[in-house]
């Protein structure tokens, strides 16, 4: 499934990295700065795509009574006038951790060890399963305004 142009003019990298600093920032003991850099750095590639695509994703799942044209109003709405109000600090599972090691592997500073471990089968498994628990917190935190 794609999603739609509107979704990424909407939820764009800042935006997303200002929804998922803080569990990052919590998750790696860092500053709010520093997490934001990483963030933005692993976000610049094909993991952004990826997390917008699962994020859309749950988003259709998630409602019966909007059409996408609805729910995008509603994602416009809930950014309003302040699209990088920060998330809230999300409780560390084991899918958000494998997510977190993917951003670590996207932005440069994970360890050989890591990459080996997220390369192997169950790894990737891991780390779809991630993909799939952040983008669910992505679309809460994408459609819980107004």
């Amino acid at each position: 499934m794609s999603f739609p142009p509107r979704l990424a003019h909407l939820a764009t990298r800042a935006v997303v990295v200002a929804k998922l600093g803080p569990t990052y920032a919590a998750a790696h003991s860092l500053d709010s700065e520093e997490s934001a850099q990483r963030l933005s750095t692993a976000l610049s590639g094909r993991l952004l795509t990826s997390l917008l695509d699962a994020t859309w994703a749950q988003m259709l799942g998630a409602t019966k009574r909007l059409t996408e044209d609805g729910l995008l109003e509603k994602v416009a709405a809930t950014l309003g006038d302040r699209p990088q109000r920060p998330g809230k600090v999300a409780t560390t599972t084991p899918g958000w951790s494998a997510f977190l090691v993917l951003v670590d592997l996207e932005a440069g500073t994970a360890s050989d060890a890591a990459r080996r471990v997220m390369e192997s089968d169950e790894g990737r498994k891991r780390g779809a399963a991630g993909l799939t628990e952040v983008a669910t917190f992505l679309a809460a935190e994408l459609t819980r305004g107004k």
